[in-house]
């Protein structure tokens, strides 16, 4: 009995050293699992599949060692304009930013007036509408212009009977002159008297003939063309009507005449053309810091506060006084409208550079796009091409700095000359979200 306790004994014994041995070696094999180097490529059919439009799966053996990747096919790369470039230093001046407002370009507008007196007969366009430079505005109908065109075919008449007259007492003249000079058949006072009648006509017919050019001058002041004054000559019928045109190409922004309207040159402004392909940003800057902002640096309009949307503009004036109530100056911008993205009117975030003082610029630093930059998983990371793996993209963790004219200097994580995702990593941020959310078992 004691004998079969004893060998039940080393029975147990055996039974727990195997067990041991099995679970030692169930280890060993895993830790020799993950430890296996991650492979060239991802194998096609691996039965992983993340679910993602363009995106490749892996297989669940190598999923740690790429959870932070992103494979993207070349169309979809194409379609969310992921770009590639390679990491710069850059000269980052400070910037600061101030408030704004979005006004016309004010030397690229025309108001739009009637040089002479008449009636509005009809408005050929409307505010909104674009028009070309020489387009027809609006129509006039006026009784000065009808007086004036009447005037010039009147002094053309006389012009052109005092050139007959004056060629009759030459002649009368000539003949006196002749006869007293062979017979004395004459006496020398009708002689002179026919003399002086010969300079008068002549007079009259140069007067006639300035007259006909006070007249044509009066009609182009009151907006007739040389050809339109050509034709009035030829048909001698008077066409009072006055088409007023556009001086420059742009937009007509206000409309202040009505059809019927009584207009004239003290009407003021009937309408206003505007060249909407620029705009004024006028930034109201603090006193202290108008002496660090240089004519023809560059500033970035954001069109409200924390807007995605910013427009690059230039310094074009830098104002010599300050407002004595507000301390401030309004420095002007000039910047591309973007197709209408700034508008006249808005209240705009402006970022101007700020001169150093010294003279001298700060050292250049690793800088890339704000767009390059994504926030993951409340950490600032960029995404980089994974090598000898084509349309792989990797996340990885950066050091940043505050944002200076659109660059995000890189402190950490990003060397000059390395490869990172400048444009369109918004993409693999949601690629990687979603292959995360598969992940999870």
């Amino acid at each position: 009995m004691e004998r079969s306790r004893i060998e039940k004994t080393g029975a147990v014994a055996a039974l727990l050293a195997a067990a041991v041995l099995g679970l030692s070696g169930c280890k060993q094999k895993a830790e020799s699992q993950a430890a296996q180097p991650k492979a060239a490529g991802h194998a096609e059919g691996d039965g992983h599949d993340h679910g993602a439009e363009g995106h490749e799966g892996h297989d669940h053996g190598g999923e740690e060692a790429h959870a932070d990747e992103v494979v993207l096919t070349p169309e979809a790369q194409e379609r969310y304009g992921v770009k590639v470039d390679q990491a710069q230093r850059w000269v980052l001046r400070p910037t600061f930013t101030v408030p704004g407002r979005v006004t016309y370009n004010q030397e690229a507008m025309a108001h739009i007036g009637s040089r002479l007196a008449g009636r509005a007969a009809e408005i050929l366009v409307r505010v909104g509408d674009t028009v070309t430079q020489g387009q027809p505005l609006i129509v006039v109908d006026s009784t000065e212009l009808g007086e004036a065109q009447g005037e010039l075919l009147q002094r053309r008449i006389t012009a052109a009977s005092a050139g007959p007259a004056a060629e009759l007492a030459k002649i009368a003249w000539d003949r006196a002159k002749g006869l007293y000079e062979q017979t004395q058949g004459i006496s020398l006072t009708e002689v002179q008297r026919r003399e002086a009648e010969y300079n008068a006509a002549l007079a009259a017919q140069k007067g006639a003939q300035a007259g006909v050019t006070a007249a044509e001058n009066r009609l182009r002041l009151l907006g007739m063309s040389t050809e339109a004054i050509a034709t009035l000559v030829d048909s001698g019928q008077v066409a009072p009507t006055y088409t007023i045109t556009a001086p420059i190409a742009g937009v007509v922004v206000e409309r202040e005449v009505t059809q019927g309207e009584v207009v004239g040159p003290d009407s003021g402004s009937l309408m206003t053309l505007a060249d909407t392909t620029t705009v004024w940003v006028l930034a109201d800057v603090p006193e202290q810091r108008v002496v660090s902002i240089a004519q023809g640096a560059t500033a970035w309009i954001a069109a409200s506060p924390g807007s995605d949307k910013r427009y690059e503009g230039t310094v074009a004036l830098v104002p010599t006084s300050v407002d004595h109530s507000t301390r401030t100056a309004q420095v002007r911008i000039v910047a591309p409208a973007a197709e209408l993205g700034l508008r006249p009117g808005m209240f705009a975030s402006v970022e101007l550079v700020a001169g150093s003082g010294t003279g001298s610029d700060p050292e250049p630093t690793v800088a890339v796009p704000e767009a390059a930059i994504q926030t993951v998983e409340n950490q600032s990371a960029i995404f980089v091409p994974v090598p000898n793996e084509p349309n792989t993209f990797a996340k990885r963790a950066v050091t940043i700095g505050p944002v200076t004219g659109g660059l995000v200097p890189i402190y950490a994580g990003l060397v000059e000359g390395e490869a990172f995702v400048a444009s369109g990593s918004f993409i693999l941020k949601a690629e990687l979200g979603k292959g995360g959310a598969s992940h999870e078992h």
